[in-house]
């Protein structure tokens, strides 16, 4: 499940954030890849030309972006809902992968810090437990 947590020292990423659920509504691959455009470009992004940013990714996507993206208020509290659970963790950098499991060992929520690490972090978290019969049986002889 993907969040979406502003931050505040870019004036232009709750704007962003809010152009992201939009691309959701249209399907979910749509605002993950528009998502990943963002933060490729960050850097080049400013409050004053996000919208044309935007309406281009859109175009060439095939999407028109509508003059105004959430009438509603409904995509705007989603985020709003996000930011205040990121307040409680508290998060404080993006992007944040946490990888949360119930797998009944090791620890239930692990932050991947490099995401270069983040398959083989995968891979050392759903490794199954060593079985507690096997260890009996080895300390037995």
């Amino acid at each position: 499940m993907q969040h979406d947590f502003p931050l505040r020292q870019h004036p232009w990423s709750f704007e962003a954030a809010v152009n992201a659920r939009y691309f959701d509504t249209k399907s979910e691959k749509l605002g993950d890849e528009y998502r990943l455009y963002i933060f490729q470009n960050q850097n080049l992004i400013t409050k004053q030309n996000l919208r044309g940013i935007t309406e281009k990714w859109a175009d060439d996507h095939k999407l028109v972006l509508p003059f105004v993206v959430d009438p509603s208020g409904e995509l705007t509290a989603k985020i709003e809902a996000d930011r205040s659970m990121g307040g409680r963790i508290p998060l404080d950098h993006t992007p944040t992968i946490y990888i949360v499991t119930d797998n009944g060992h090791g620890a239930q929520v692990t932050e991947v810090t490099d995401l270069s690490q983040l398959y083989q972090t995968l891979d050392q978290i759903v490794k199954p437990a060593p079985s507690t019969q096997a260890h009996k049986t080895a300390s037995m002889h």
